[in-house]
């Protein structure tokens, strides 16, 4: 016996506001049965002493631990600029004074 039927195939196209031929009924009905009778067929295979896990490979971070280290000197950082104002970097101004 089918897991879902060609008639409620029908009633959830109806409230799903979609118009459906009878020919995509047809097709939707086995489609849908098929997928319900995979689930099911999973759901048959999961075990109650088998925990759930996200992922089945065990996950850990990658990164380095963060270590503080000593910045650059205000000095150090402009060093290389090729013009400074006020110990800040001076670009060419690109849009006018009143915008």
């Amino acid at each position: 016996m089918p897991a879902i039927s060609r008639d409620e195939v029908a009633h959830l196209a109806r409230l799903s506001r979609l118009a459906l031929t009878d020919a995509e009924l047809d097709e939707f009905a086995g489609q849908l049965d098929s997928i319900l009778s995979h689930v099911k067929a999973v759901s048959e295979v999961a075990a109650d002493d088998v925990p759930a896990t996200a992922n089945p490979n065990p996950v850990v971070n990658v990164t380095r631990p963060d270590v503080i280290v000593p910045g650059l000197t205000p000095e150090q950082a402009l060093s290389g600029a090729p013009a400074v104002e006020e110990d800040r970097f001076a670009v060419p101004q690109i849009l006018g004074e009143g915008e």
